[in-house]
Formats: structure tokens, C-alpha cells, sequence
């Protein structure tokens, strides 16, 4: 038996199991767990500061190396996100509707777990907890394979989650890390149908499309964000640098962060100059056309490429357009169906970006940032799904069910 198919009947076995917990057994192995992770604090934190040490030898860039760090804020932060979704609703106590058809039988729709989940994901340890606490809050198996660069870190954490299980009813093998972090078991992993129920990749472009094009197991797409933000020709200019500045600067190694700034060509002489001089002076480079070009010292020629990235960094693309049509023309182009938004005080305009954007997330005079499971009210999320299959937008727990039908009757038969 191989490592992997271990690891899976060990995965498969205790999905049996979790799914058939009652919620509070479920709630009370979320606050152990974060009891454990408290405990472990000092263990996790020394295991980060090797991964980061190793991370700045290898040359890792400075979004990485902020994604890669833990400290105690980020602790407490993962402490309190696995009591917060302790004190969740269960999904699976949830009927989606009932209905008695004219044979007299009782139909439902119930929700019940996907089973096992595989995460595949970089650099944020703070992953491993997320996606540990949602997919048992949901009634799942999980196995995580984080990248290399966090190993030592997942490693310590997956520990004292396993030990906060210990003292539970929820198998320890609930929780698993593959601790081989070679490209050859990754893909293995992606194609372990006959144990892992579905995939769900965590990342940049990159790892996304591998596992896209390589896994057998189904797959949610998650997370790339080349996210617009289109400042109208009726925009409150105050609010659009306002936003501008938030969706850029307040994270930008996020999914949900700024990359393209579209401005209208009848306020882009008024907007560009002052808002780019704020962005500079944050340290982001700006590449754009010609028309910024002739606004904006020091900007670069931005490039297709350019257009089309997610640059997880202090880089912004702007592009300068002649009419609305030329903005959805421009987003429907480039984007990767994430997140978009429009500052405008035109009503009419605003309604028809909503319908024209066919992203996960449209936002009218607002931040981009705010895509986000958690600021939903979902409590939490396991990714952003950039598809439209089965889930879209944040995945909090009901994203991490599926459903089936249960059919009561008195002795009917078809006729």
C-alpha cells in the first residue's frame, strides 16, 4: 500500500465517522483544537521562523514571505476563526425543502458532506486551520497538502489540531498533512478518485491551472484575481482614490486585491495625476497605455501580460477608456471572473455593470476587499470560487455539502 492510499482509506474511514457526529460533538472538536493551538503556540512559531528562514535564502518574494508569516496576532486570529465557526449552524442539519408528490410520498433535500476534500494550497499556514475547522464543521475528511516553503509550520499546526482531536469523538485521521511535498505525489494525490471526493486549490495562477489540467478527482476552482476597479465618468473622485488606495494597498499579496485601475478619459487628466501620486508614494509601480502614460511620470507601458496578471505585489495596471462599453469590453477581456467594481453615482450605470460583469463578486462604489466568506457573514470560507459550477464567490460550510434526497413512504409502488 502506498503512502497515498494510506493516508486516503485513512481519510475515508473517518469521514464515515465525522458524518454521522452530532453537531455538538463537531463543536466541541473545534474548540479543543483551538485550545491546542494555543498550547502549541510557541512549538508553531519557532517551526515559522525556519520556513522563513529558508523562504529569504530561496529567494521568496515579499507578498510570499508576508503570506508565509505567523505571529501571535495570527495565531489568536486562527484561534478565535475555528471558535467562531464552533458556534455556526451545522449544514448538515439543513433540509434545502419538502414536498409530499401525488403518489403520497415525503420527499426531501437534505444536505450532507462532501466526504473527503483535498486541499492543495501555498504558502499560508493560516490555511491549514481554515480549511480544517470548515470541511469538519461540514461533516468532511480532509487531507491538506500545503507547499513546500510552509512545511515546517503546517507541520506543528496539523500537530496540535491532531492533538486537540485526541481528547474528542472526532478521529484523528480526520485531519491529515502530506508531508512529502514532491511534485510527483502531488499529482498522485490529484488523482486519487477512489479515496478523495473533491479538490480544491488554494493559490496563485500557476498551481491552479496545474491542478486544473492534471487532476482526475473533481475540482473547484478558486482564487485567481486579476480584479478591476472602473472609475465611471459620474464617480465621486474622492471615493474612487478612497477605494483605489484600499483595494491596492491595504493587502495586496491577496486574492482580492486591486490589479487593474480603468478610468474614464473625461476625469482621467483630474483623477490620475493625484491618485497615482498617492499609489507612488505607497511604492507601487504603475504600468498603463499611452494615455497614462502622457498623465503619470514614471509609469511604464503596461503590456497584454500586464493586463491579464495577478501580481499579488505593489504593481497596478491602469488602462484609460473612451466610453463604458470600452470598460466591460476591457473587463470581459482580462478578467478571471473574481471580483470587479465601478465607482459611479449614476444609477443607470450602476445597475447595468451589475448585469454586464459576469463575475463572482460586483461591487458598486466599494472595495474589492470585501470579498471575503467571513465579511459575507459566512463565518469563514474555504476559497473564492471563480466558477460556476456547484458552488461561486466565497465557499463558506454550506459550499462544502452536497445534497441527496430522502423519499418516506406507506407501501407505495409505481404503477
Amino acid at each position: 500500500m502506498t503512502y497515498l492510499d494510506t493516508l486516503g482509506q485513512n481519510a475515508k474511514q473517518a469521514a464515515r465517522l465525522v458524518r454521522r457526529l452530532k453537531a455538538s460533538e463537531k463543536n466541541k472538536a473545534l474548540q479543543s483544537m483551538a485550545e491546542a493551538l494555543l498550547q502549541h503556540q510557541d512549538q508553531i512559531l519557532e517551526a515559522n521562523q525556519k520556513d522563513l528562514a529558508k523562504g529569504q535564502a530561496n529567494g521568496l518574494s515579499t507578498a510570499l514571505l508576508e503570506r508565509l508569516t505567523l505571529n501571535e496576532s495570527r495565531i489568536l486570529g486562527m484561534v478565535n476563526g475555528l471558535k467562531q465557526i464552533a458556534g455556526l449552524d451545522d449544514p448538515t442539519l439543513k433540509t434545502d425543502s419538502q414536498w409530499i408528490n401525488r403518489d403520497g410520498l415525503r420527499i426531501s433535500r437534505r444536505r450532507v458532506p462532501l466526504g473527503v476534500i483535498g486541499i492543495i494550497y501555498e504558502s499560508r499556514p493560516n490555511v491549514t486551520v481554515d480549511a480544517t475547522a470548515l470541511c469538519l464543521k461540514a461533516g468532511n475528511a480532509v487531507i491538506l497538502r500545503g507547499g513546500k516553503e510552509a512545511l515546517e509550520s503546517n507541520q506543528a499546526i496539523i500537530l496540535a489540531l491532531q492533538e486537540g482531536l485526541s481528547h474528542t469523538n472526532v478521529p484523528m485521521t480526520a485531519v491529515q498533512l502530506i508531508t512529502d511535498p514532491s511534485r510527483e505525489l502531488a499529482t498522485e494525490f490529484m488523482q486519487l478518485n477512489q479515496y478523495v471526493d473533491c479538490l480544491i486549490p488554494r493559490g496563485g495562477a500557476g498551481l491552479i491551472q496545474t491542478v486544473l489540467k492534471q487532476a482526475t478527482v473533481p475540482v473547484i476552482e478558486t482564487g485567481v484575481g486579476n480584479c478591476h476597479l472602473y472609475v465611471h465618468r459620474a464617480a465621486d473622485l474622492a471615493m474612487a482614490q478612497r477605494i483605489l488606495l484600499n483595494g491596492k494597498l491595504q493587502r495586496p499579496s491577496v486574492c482580492n486585491a486591486l490589479e487593474t485601475l480603468i478610468v474614464d478619459a473625461s476625469v482621467a487628466n483630474e483623477f490620475l495625476p493625484t491618485a497615482a501620486s498617492a499609489l507612488k508614494e505607497a511604492g507601487v509601480e504603475i504600468v498603463g497605455d499611452e494615455a497614462v502614460l502622457a498623465l503619470v511620470s514614471e509609469a511604464e507601458l503596461a503590456t497584454d501580460i500586464d493586463y491579464a496578471s495577478e501580481f499579488l505585489d505593489y504593481k497596478l495596471a491602469i488602462k484609460v477608456v473612451d466610453s463604458y462599453e470600452q470598460a466591460i469590453d476591457h473587463i470581459d477581456h482580462y478578467s478571471t471572473g473574481h471580483s470587479e467594481a465601478i465607482i459611479t453615482n449614476d444609477y443607470q450605470t450602476s445597475q447595468n455593470f451589475l448585469n454586464d460583469i459576469d463575475s463572482a463578486c460586483v461591487y458598486v462604489n466599494a472595495s474589492t476587499r470585501f470579498s471575503d466568506g467571513e465579511v459575507f457573514g459566512f463565518g469563514g470560507e474555504i476559497g473564492i470560487s471563480t466558477q460556476k459550477l456547484h458552488a461561486r464567490g466565497p465557499m463558506g460550510l454550506e459550499a462544502l455539502t452536497s445534497y441527496k434526497y430522502v423519499i418516506e413512504g406507506e407501501g407505495q409502488v409505481r404503477g
